[in-house]
């Protein structure tokens, strides 16, 4: 119902036959509540200000006071009060004399949206009591001083999340007097991980400190055999951030009242990340034309996409996986679900959901490109949000894939998620949402077949181990990887993986059989291949291995393809092409190198620096086929970073960023970014050109605000070079 969210005065929503007020999906819309609440007719005597009356409320709301010191929102640069839900928090009221319990009555009166009900949680009044029960709404006087009281007031542990408007209200034999809108007693109330009666909880402090307060973190990426990571700054205490996330579920239209439950919040935001089908956040893009946007690779962490999103209400270009994953925690953190950032490397995308992805040859051995839909992502990021489920029998809560990539729909619109993780690594797939997708994602085989000239599909090999060989994670407390792959999956090949995998089948995964099509593979002949590490822009090697177990004497006509690939695995062109003949001794092993010239890359490379080599071979005198894949990522230079001068809070400081060009060609239209939460917000210079071998240096002062470690991140970016980081942790003192 999109026409509810008109607030122009006097014009009244529509409403439909179902319901007797309009849908109540905006935190951000409000009514007008009466400060002078008359019983029937008032008494011309009546004055008011003979009965008790408010004068002032003190929130206890700096980052050094009682509030965001217990609740751990000490770290949020916001004015306003920020709590979480099921813990007490204090406020001090101070009417115009003292109060006077036998006579006076007053209470509070939480609100939120523009249609606050009671049965829905939308309006909480809160009589004042004697005592405070753990988890649900209520309030007790504290401490009394001349005309002031101080309150403690507790949330229930399952009220909504977001911003509520404070009023205080005071009984009269005329009439209830309210305070007037005052919006510096505005109150933020989130997830509370520290809660036992939460959905959120977490009980270890160590992780709750990580997954719940870290604003930096690590994404992993390159690809399984050369491992890269670089810095992200997630930022979710900084200003404004949380209003825009706020506003993610206004944009999601998730109902008010359904937004205490982080099951529906992360199921909304896996779409509401991306702008398929809903204008959100993020529009992606996977062809390396990132005209009139920034490239993905450019980003440095999410603050920015978050604030650009929050004041022009359009998708921000550009985004890819990592761009997704890392804004998607951002949102969980800063409305305090506990969240990590995932890749999985070789993560199948499985166009049909068959647990199989078909690779399909033609007659030389090349993969036919036009009718082979799936593919395989040199990794793919995504999210765990950490939570009870309720819905699903026991067992099943806990970490939660949530995906906010666009690659398939669920439900009619691109999201993915929340799928227990523990439901993934057991097969039990029938559990909601989107656990058949995710379970392709990290067990599909891939089959290589090829069509004879009589039409008959013969496969000529099966690869059981390449996808999601690799599932890892920041480690806690540290910048080190953690492997989470056994959450995922167990041992490749033992009896619990095909009971899995068995159970997957039976809850509805397809597997297709392979029964009816021939399959004999070459079994004495191994061919394995070794890519040389290599730098960016230099010359490198292939070299193929064959190993004949056999006492014959074979030849193979080899045929190695050399692809620039996008990370998600799809080709963009073939750029070496080489045959040969090997001639294969028996009982014995044959090597034979091939080098590939930087300048046979250079200039199709795409912004990962990754190939994709396959090499096939028929075996001349059984006509067999062995065929192999394996993609590989160059190095690319770093950024440096460094400071002078001491680095103190509230003092001005000079970072320096210097970079040296490692490529045969001048860079043109380099963009720099650096950014550091508590320390920097973003800043970007562009420069012309940097000639070949030579060293650009950009000097920047700032002044930190936040004692502590902190972490410095750039980025360089131009079409020819992308992906360059730099990072540098920092330690701020105290002043």
């Amino acid at each position: 119902m999109s026409e509810t969210t008109n607030t122009n005065e006097g014009k009244k929503p529509p409403l439909n036959g179902r319901r007797a007020l309009p849908s109540n999906n905006s935190n951000e819309e409000e009514n007008e509540v009466p400060e002078m609440e008359a019983f029937g007719l008032i008494p011309r005597g009546f004055n008011p200000k003979d009965y008790l009356r408010v004068v002032d409320i003190h929130m206890f709301k700096e980052p050094h006071e009682i509030n965001k010191q217990q609740h751990h929102t000490d770290k949020y640069y916001s004015p306003k009060l920020i709590v979480r839900r099921g813990q007490p928090f204090q406020i001090q009221i101070e009417f115009n004399r003292p109060y006077k319990p036998e006579t006076d009555q007053f209470w509070l009166e939480y609100l939120i949206g523009r249609y606050p009900q009671q049965n829905k949680g939308t309006y909480i009044p809160i009589i004042v009591g004697n005592v405070l029960k753990p988890g649900e709404w209520g309030a007790k006087i504290t401490h009394k001083e001349n005309n002031s009281i101080r309150l403690s007031i507790m949330s229930s542990a399952t009220c909504i999340v977001g911003k509520f408007r404070l009023y205080v209200a005071v009984w009269t034999p005329f009439g209830i007097l309210r305070t007037h809108r005052n919006s510096a007693t505005d109150t933020y109330i989130l997830f509370n991980p520290w809660c036992q009666q939460d959905a959120v909880y977490l009980d270890d402090e160590k992780e709750r400190e990580e997954y719940v307060l870290n604003d930096v973190g690590i994404v992993f990426h390159g690809n399984i055999n050369d491992i890269k990571s670089r810095s992200w700054s997630f930022g979710q205490f900084e200003e404004n951030i949380l209003d825009a996330c706020l506003f993610l579920m206004d944009k999601a239209e998730l109902e008010l009242s359904g937004r205490g439950n982080p099951i529906k919040i992360c199921r909304v935001a896996s779409a509401v990340i991306n702008s398929r089908d809903d204008n959100g956040v993020i529009a992606g893009s996977w062809d390396n034309m990132y005209t009139y946007g920034v490239a993905p690779s450019a980003w440095t962490g999410s603050v920015d996409i978050l604030l650009e999103y929050y004041s022009s209400k359009q998708p921000v270009r550009y985004g890819q996986c990592w761009v997704f994953a890392g804004v998607f925690n951002t949102f969980l953190r800063c409305l305090g679900i506990p969240a990590r950032l995932i890749t999985n490397y070789s993560s199948a995308h499985d166009n049909n959901a068959n647990l199989q992805l078909d690779f399909f040859l033609d007659d030389e051995g090349k993969v036919d490109t036009k009718i082979t839909k799936d593919s395989v992502w040199n990794y793919h990021c995504w999210n765990e949000a950490w939570m009870t489920r309720p819905d699903l029998p026991v067992g099943f809560g806990g970490w939660q894939v949530v995906d906010g990539t666009p690659q398939e729909t669920s439900d009619g619109m691109y999201r993915c998620g929340p799928a227990s993780v523990q439901a993934i690594k057991h097969g039990h797939v029938c559990f909601q949402f989107d656990a058949p997708f995710v379970y392709a994602e990290v067990n599909s085989d891939i089959v290589y077949s090829r069509r004879e000239k009589n039409g008959t599909q013969v496969i000529e090999k099966i690869d059981t181990t390449h996808v999601g060989q690799l599932i890892v994670t920041k480690e806690v407390g540290g910048d080190g990887m953690m492997e989470i792959t056994e959450e995922y999956k167990f041992q490749e090949g033992s009896a619990e993986e095909r009971l899995a995998l068995e159970t997957a089948v039976m809850y509805g995964v397809k597997k297709q059989t392979t029964q009816d099509t021939v399959y004999q593979p070459q079994m004495d002949v191994d061919m394995e291949f070794q890519v040389q590490k290599a730098v960016l822009g230099s010359d490198f090697k292939v070299t193929i291995t064959f190993r004949n177990k056999s006492r014959n004497y074979y030849t193979a006509t080899t045929y190695l393809s050399g692809n620039i690939v996008f990370y998600t695995g799809v080709t963009k062109n073939e750029f070496k092409k080489h045959s040969f003949s090997a001639r294969l001794e028996p009982s014995s092993s044959s090597a034979f190198d091939v080098v590939i010239k930087s300048s046979e890359y250079l200039s199709d490379l795409l912004d990962q620096a990754s190939f994709h080599f396959f090499v096939t071979a028929r075996i001349n005198e059984t006509g067999k086929i062995l065929a192999i894949q394996k993609a590989t990522v160059l190095e690319i230079p770093t950024l440096r970073i460094k400071t002078q001068g001491e680095m103190v809070a509230g003092k001005e400081m000079s970072v320096t960023v210097e970079f040296t060009n490692p490529l045969k060609q001048t860079l043109e239209n380099v963009t720099l970014r650096l950014e550091g939460p508590g320390v920097l917000r973003t800043m970007k210079k562009e420069f012309r050109q940097i000639p070949m071998n030579s060293t650009l240096i950009w000097e920047v002062k700032c002044i930190p605000k936040r004692p502590g470690l902190r972490k410095l991140i750039a980025s360089l970016n131009c079409d020819a070079l992308r992906h360059v980081y730099g990072e540098l942790n920092v330690q701020i003192q105290k002043a």
